[in-house]
């Protein structure tokens, strides 16, 4: 299918939802969705099919409160038959955090993941009755596990420190004198040296000399007592990282506590593997590091046996960073994803194949203008199928391998979120605005759709789900841009309404009907009697390479006009009241938010969350610091560059800013960094702004969306008193 084809689908699919919406904009029950109604919300993933496809193995995360009164998340496994009649029984309870099921080849056993101890260890449960068991020790937990192709092993990869890798090979070392200067093996080495050379090792101290000295230094660093950083990347997600982290890949026997083998080496990462169809390979996305790794973006294909040895470079394709690979059931071709190197933070995932025995690669996809999120082989190797957003919608393709031609399989107004198919049937997770999270199955062709689950639809049909009304606008430089308004959930007829601007992140995000982490938050604000608006303006995922490049060195004038050309569009209608309109959103969306209040003054309170506001400090604070090269073409040091960021960044124009703001942030969000939404708050506070600022304990990033339950909870209703505050309706 090519790129006119893909624009047909998603028009039919604009057409039915717009059908859809004018017709029954509000469906279901009577009750109106409440902040606790979170609590109810039963999220699906990690979709795996047996091996005959009789029967499906999948993950459930619910929320709830512990003896103790803690609000806490659960995971645990269920599994479903897929024929008719089917109901699902739940294979794991109890306080758990399972996930990553896998089934033995012979359909008797599942491979899952267990977190114990605060590590993820491998657990085996028989399907014909017994307790489950566990398999794995490994110090530093285990991760994707896989069996063999004879069901007698697994394999999985571990993350592990550097300086347990101190010995291995690696890339030319950037650290003079780093042996005993920052090193967190510092007590193991200074053992073994003092055994090689016992009169020759000095003592730490702080008063000796300067190897005595050193060796105090490094003691007292081996504790993080300071931590001591060389690297680039000093930023984790919640977490400062002094010390680099590489993933191996590990095989241990299906037995109860086996003893793992690693069989990868050296200072070197070894990410997604995948076993060859005979079980005497292993191919996996690497990278043989010539400088530091926190300077190298990029992967190849590598092969190795599966007892490790003749382990070395499978496929380099110039000018591609490849990833995911996955033989084909026949053991001839492999898989995989590429992305081009030449455009980071644009690129888009295009799947491509190549023959097992080595040759020239091929694209797949590249005639589809949009991104490959999941992809999995058909069972007679003639078809690959996949997911790729699309006009706010993610539907289910397949890509025949004899002439490239695409195909939707799933499409309409709806998210496959993940799934499986074996030779008869697909199994997948659906969202849709009338249900968040649900399993379904369908033929091999995508007809005759069914639900196999009713974890969300059983509570939701007693509420009254708003669904919303797809239109499209002209921007004056030609560019289309989609957007959504959702009607307040008790409108009647000749009354005003208050509307809330609703901004997605990113900035490459996508929000339509088949996005499902606004789902609770759109339906609450509809509730309290809110009109609701959102868009995808350029630099958003889902419309092609073009689109998604249009906010390059340009994350304020150009993407604010398109969101605030929706706004203007949406305060047109007839039950809108447009003096009474609030803004708000998260993580680029939090400093959209801020932008927009800098320029535009017709909204009533705004609230930003997460949020970026002076992008040259984002650059040295942030872990995402990797947007500002990407995204405006340099360093905020060079001169043709800092005009730029300050240009675009909020805090410059912070005097403007007179609109009631609440900031909102997570102490331990290190992804976008504190600092920005504390120098933001103290600006407005010294010029004497209504300004509030609220922050969150023991939270990252991902507050919203995996924070803990109450503080989810907590932030929504402040959002709501917040706008009520300033919002008479």
């Amino acid at each position: 299918m090519h790129k006119k084809r893909i624009e047909r689908m998603s028009v039919w699919a604009a057409v039915w939802l717009l059908v859809l919406s004018v017709s029954l904009t509000a469906q279901n029950g009577e009750e109106c969705i409440v902040t606790s109604d979170l609590m109810k919300i039963r999220t699906l993933k990690n979709v795996q099919l047996s091996p005959g496809g009789e029967k499906a193995v999948f993950v459930v995360t619910s929320m709830g409160v512990d003896e103790a009164g803690n609000y806490r998340y659960y995971r645990h496994l269920w599994l479903s038959g897929t024929d008719a009649g089917s109901s699902p029984r739940q294979l794991t309870f109890g306080d758990r955090l399972d996930g990553s099921p896998v089934w033995s080849p012979d359909g008797s056993r599942i491979a899952f993941l267990r977190d114990h101890e605060g590590k993820s260890q491998i657990w085996i449960l028989p399907l014909d009755g017994g307790e489950s068991t566990r398999v794995t020790e490994v110090e530093f937990g285990a991760a994707q596990p896989q069996w063999s192709p004879d069901g007698k092993s697994l394999l999985f990869t571990s993350s592990l420190p550097e300086w347990t890798l101190e010995e291995e090979p690696g890339w030319e070392d950037e650290r003079p004198g780093r042996r005993f200067r920052d090193t967190r093996n510092w007590r193991r080495m200074k053992r073994e040296a003092a055994e090689a050379n016992p009169k020759q090792t000095p003592n730490p101290g702080p008063d000796g000399d300067l190897d005595s000295i050193r060796e105090w230094l490094a003691k007292n660093a081996s504790e993080d007592n300071p931590r001591v950083f060389t690297r680039l990347s000093l930023q984790g997600e919640n977490h400062l990282q002094p010390q680099l982290a590489f993933t191996h890949l590990f095989v241990v026997s299906a037995q109860p506590r086996a003893e793992s083998q690693r069989i990868t080496q050296g200072m070197q990462n070894y990410t997604s593997p995948c076993w060859s169809s005979d079980g005497e390979r292993i191919l996996c996305a690497s990278v043989c590091f010539d400088k530091h790794p926190d300077r190298v973006e990029d992967s190849d294909l590598w092969i190795l046996n599966a007892d490790g040895t003749e382990c070395r470079p499978f496929l380099h394709w110039e000018g591609y960073s490849l990833s995911q690979p996955v033989f084909s059931p026949d053991g001839q071709q492999v898989a995989f994803l590429a992305a081009e190197n030449s455009s980071r933070g644009y690129a888009l995932r295009k799947l491509a194949l190549t023959p097992s025995s080595g040759g020239e690669p091929r694209g797949l996809t590249f005639s589809l203008d949009r991104s490959v999120s999941r992809f999995r082989w058909s069972k007679d190797g003639k078809s690959v199928l996949f997911t790729a957003s699309d006009h706010g919608s993610v539907p289910l393709l397949r890509v025949m391998l004899r002439g490239n031609e695409i195909q939707p399989l799933i499409q309409g107004p709806l998210g496959i979120q993940d799934f499986d198919v074996c030779e008869k049937r697909i199994v997948a997770v659906k969202t849709e605005v009338k249900n968040p999270y649900e399993l379904i199955v369908t033929d091999s062709r995508g007809e005759n759709m069914r639900a196999l689950t009713v974890f969300n639809s059983g509570w939701i049909k007693d509420k009254r789900v708003v669904v919303p009304v797809e239109s499209w606008l002209i921007r004056p430089d030609g560019s289309r841009v989609q957007y959504w308004v959702m009607e307040p959930a008790r409108r009647e007829s000749g009354q005003r309404y208050p509307l809330a601007l609703e901004i997605h992140g990113g900035p490459s995000s996508m929000w339509g009907p088949g996005e499902a982490s606004m789902w609770h938050e759109f339906q609450l604000l509809c509730s309290w009697g809110y009109g609701i608006v959102y868009c995808n303006p350029r630099g958003s995922g889902g419309y092609g390479y073009e689109f998604k490049k249009a906010n390059y060195r340009d994350w304020g004038i150009g993407p604010a006009g398109d969101i605030l050309a929706a706004a203007d569009a949406a305060a047109r209608l007839e039950w809108v009241d447009p003096e009474k309109q609030v803004v708000t959103g998260g993580s680029y969306a939090g400093y959209m938010t801020a932008w927009i209040v800098s320029q535009d003054h017709r909204f009533k309170a705004a609230v930003a969350q997460r949020g970026v506001y002076e992008l040259s400090l984002f650059f040295g604070e942030g872990r995402a610091w990797r947007l500002v090269p990407n995204h405006f073409g340099g360093y905020p040091w060079e001169k043709e560059v800092r005009p730029t960021l300050d240009a675009n960044s909020p805090q410059t124009f912070v005097e403007n800013i007179h609109t009631p703001l609440l900031i909102i942030h997570s102490d331990l969000d290190i992804r976008t960094g504190a600092i920005q939404s504390e120098y933001l708050y103290k600006s407005l506070k010294v010029l004497d702004r209504p300004v509030e600022y609220v922050r969150y304990p023991g939270e990252g990033h991902e507050l919203s969306r995996g924070g803990n339950p109450l503080r989810r909870m907590d932030r929504l209703n402040r959002i709501v008193e917040f706008f009520e505050r300033y919002i008479k309706h």
